[in-house]
């Protein structure tokens, strides 16, 4: 009997397999849909890709079901959890000490934000002084202009009239690449943002949460 009742039913093994299939096209949905985008369409995965796991451990690995089943069950996701955190936890250091410390983007931050352009001789790639001011006003879900057609050293100005909060990255979706030492242009509800067009070349930009919010900028 305890051999039987380490197996399950065949009741079990079609509720198991049901749930993963309807967890498997949940986040294929999400993913060709556009119906959440970033950091939010990867937590979604993340999430659903734990409770396919779970689903998996316990109506086919039958987790639970031998001796003790709370304690290996506790025991099992105490040990999950603690990989989860750690790994997470390291991805999140490793990206922000890319952004913070990569000595190429801070060099060249820093250089502007200071309108530093030469050190020792040698040019930063800073701009000393800016020439021509451009705005990109964010509307109903719509950037206008979205082209906007610049020379170096103009400077290029983000106004949000959304009362939501828009985090604008430059890159093609969902790539991101850094402008002038700056990964994103975080925009409060009337509050804008001004960045130097310090790098010559065609640059796309969007709103993660929003990809309605997009466009691009060519600098001279």
């Amino acid at each position: 009997m305890s051999k039987h009742s380490e197996h399950g039913s065949t009741k079990s093994y079609v509720v198991g397999f049901i749930l993963s299939l309807i967890f498997t096209l949940v986040p294929y949905y999400l993913v060709v849909n556009m119906t959440l985008a970033g950091t939010t369409l990867w937590v979604a995965i993340l999430g659903i890709a734990v409770l396919q796991m779970a689903i998996q451990l316990l109506f086919f690995l039958h987790l639970g079901r031998g001796p003790k089943p709370l304690y290996n069950i506790v025991f099992f996701f105490a040990t999950a959890g603690v990989i989860v955190i750690t790994v997470g936890a390291s991805l999140f250091i490793m990206n922000n000490l890319y952004r913070n410390m990569s000595p190429e983007e801070s060099t060249r931050r820093l250089a502007q934000k200071e309108n530093i352009a030469q050190i020792g001789g040698e040019e930063t790639g800073a701009c000393a002084q800016n020439k021509n001011s451009y705005i990109i006003t964010i509307q109903d879900g719509m950037a206008d202009p979205n082209l906007v057609e610049a020379e170096r050293c103009d400077t290029l100005t983000f106004f949000n009239k959304d009362s939501e909060t828009r985090v604008i990255r430059f890159g093609v979706y969902p790539a991101q690449e850094s402008y002038g030492g700056e990964f994103e242009v975080v925009l409060d509800d009337a509050r804008p943002e001004t960045i130097t067009l310090n790098q010559e070349g065609e640059f796309m930009f969007y709103d993660e949460r929003d990809l309605g919010v997009s466009g691009s900028f060519n600098v001279e």
